[in-house]
Order: structure tokens, then C-alpha cells, then sequence
């Protein structure tokens, strides 16, 4: 597989370790839990209630570590599933690790140990194309369109390696996403911003998976764009899309989701359903920030 640091494709825009926090390259030890007992969300979030939990998951990680670079470990242990019919949201500060777990998972960064599986098959580094013809979809942040190709090019590239279901598969993204079929033989390039994650979330539905990796879908676009979008993923979830979702917009995403991860240095910090996080006085205090006490 081609490193991601030199290649030219779009998704694979090289994530500089930016995330890796000063003097966390060699730690041990999982971020510190409070003195007491427990919380359930700090629980869940242990290796023993992984296992437990994980069993049978549509998408299971373990022990997952994995870097850009030779020595230095932006994941350092972590733990993830996803159940069939899912929506999980993947919050955390800047340089948790997040967009790293989810190009870990879609087989863009090294995995030095630990494990990935699909339906209980081993995917841990599969190449891309192999992903997206076992069903998984991916969203990257950035440069997520072809700008100088048309709404319907950008839908017939999705499809390549089943042309013939193009039309099928079209009609099916133009009843999720209306703008991209009146203005499907115009340039992507001249797309708003939020437009734009409309091509980039109906490309990847092309190849009706049934796993979608989203990448912070919400980034850089208007409010009223960042509400859309998140509509818009509830509605793909509906049809019975699973999806992992990174997301900064962590309230929002908390909604919406019917679990969540808090990711802290590479690891698990917190997990439990999105309502539980959002009241959840730890993850309150140090992720969301005082302003959702009010709340």
C-alpha cells in the first residue's frame, strides 16, 4: 500500500502527528480516572467491558496501535465496535487521536498491533478498494470532491467498481440529497461548502455500503449547513447505513448518536450512549466545556 505521506490522493491527505500531546509518546498508563469508583461511561470504556460488549460487533478494534510516523503512537491502545444499524459518534480534544482512529479503521495509517474486523473477518491495513467492496464507506475531511468533474461524474467515479447499478444507486442518493440531482451536470468545483459534503457523502453511498466512515462532516460549514448535514446522517442511518462519525461539533454529534467514545491520548476515555455522555458531569467538565451545564 502506498504510504499516505506521498501519495496524491485526496483521501489520503497526510495528518501531520500534531496529535500526538508533548511527552505522550512513551506513556503506559490510560488516561487517569478519577479516585472512586467507576462511572458507566468509564466502565464501558475499559478492556474488560470491551470484550464483553464487543462481541459480535459489524466493527470491532482492539488494542489498536497505530502511528504515522517510525516511534511515535497517536493511538495507543484503543478499543472501538460498532454495532449493525449503529450510529457512533467519536469525540475528544484536539489531538486525542480521533480522524486517526477512523483512517486507521479504513486501513490509511500503519497498525503496528492490534486488530480490525468486519463481521468477524480480519481487515487490520486492507487496502482500500478491498474496504469499499466489503461495504465500507469513507468521507475524508478535506479535498473530498473532484472539483473540476461534474455532480454525476463525482457519482460515477463512486460507482466504478459496479457501473451498472449507477442509475439504481443515483436515484437512491438524489432521495437522500434532491440538490445533487437538479444540479447534477454542474462542477463540483462550484459547490458552497456544505454542498460539497453533500457529493462527498452521496459518492461514498454509491456503492450502497454498509458502513459509512465520516470525517468531522460538519467542519468549516454554516450553522445552518452543520444542522443539515447532521439530519442528513440520521437520515442515511435510517435506511440502514451504520455510521462512525468523528465530529468536533461534540454536543451535536451527541444528539444524534446512539453511542458515543470520548477519546483521550490515543485512548479510550469515556463511552456510553450519546444522552448519558452529554449529562455526564466528567465528560461535561472536560470535554464540552462549563457553558453545557446550563444546558
Amino acid at each position: 500500500m502506498t504510504d499516505p505521506r506521498h501519495s496524491t490522493d485526496p483521501a489520503l491527505e497526510f495528518d501531520r502527528p500534531v496529535e500526538q500531546e508533548p511527552g505522550a509518546v512513551d506513556a503506559e498508563a490510560p488516561p487517569a480516572a478519577a479516585t472512586g469508583e467507576l462511572t458507566p461511561a468509564e466502565k464501558a470504556a475499559t478492556r474488560e467491558e470491551h470484550v464483553r460488549l464487543a462481541e459480535g460487533a459489524l466493527v470491532r478494534a482492539d488494542e489498536l496501535v497505530a502511528g504515522y510516523l517510525p516511534g511515535v503512537n497517536i493511538l495507543r491502545g484503543c478499543d472501538f465496535y460498532l454495532q449493525d444499524g449503529e450510529l457512533v459518534g467519536i469525540i475528544g480534544p484536539n489531538g486525542a487521536g480521533k480522524s486517526t482512529l477512523l483512517k486507521t479503521l479504513f486501513g490509511l495509517i500503519p497498525v503496528r498491533s492490534g486488530s480490525v474486523t468486519l463481521r468477524g473477518e480480519d481487515i487490520t491495513s486492507a487496502p482500500a478498494h478491498r474496504l469499499v467492496s466489503l461495504g465500507v464507506g469513507y468521507v475524508p475531511q478535506n479535498n473530498n470532491v473532484f472539483p473540476s468533474l461534474t455532480i454525476e461524474e463525482n457519482m460515477q467515479m463512486g460507482v466504478y467498481l459496479r457501473p451498472k447499478t449507477f442509475k439504481e444507486r443515483f436515484d437512491y442518493v438524489v432521495e437522500l440529497f434532491p440538490l445533487l440531482g437538479e444540479r447534477r451536470k454542474g462542477k463540483a468545483g462550484s459547490l458552497s461548502g456544505g454542498e460539497r459534503q453533500m457529493v462527498a457523502m452521496g459518492r461514498a453511498l454509491m456503492m450502497d455500503p454498509s458502513v459509512l466512515l465520516l470525517d468531522e462532516p460538519s467542519a468549516g460549514l454554516s450553522p445552518a449547513y452543520q444542522d443539515e448535514v447532521f439530519i442528513r446522517c440520521r437520515r442515511i442511518n435510517a435506511t440502514g447505513v451504520s455510521i462512525i462519525m468523528v465530529e468536533q461539533n461534540a454536543r451535536r454529534c451527541l444528539q444524534i448518536c446512539d453511542r458515543g467514545y470520548v477519546l483521550d491520548q490515543g485512548r479510550n476515555a469515556y463511552t456510553d450512549t450519546g444522552d448519558s455522555l452529554m449529562h455526564d458531569p466528567k465528560v461535561i467538565e472536560l470535554y464540552l466545556g462549563t457553558l453545557a451545564k446550563a444546558h
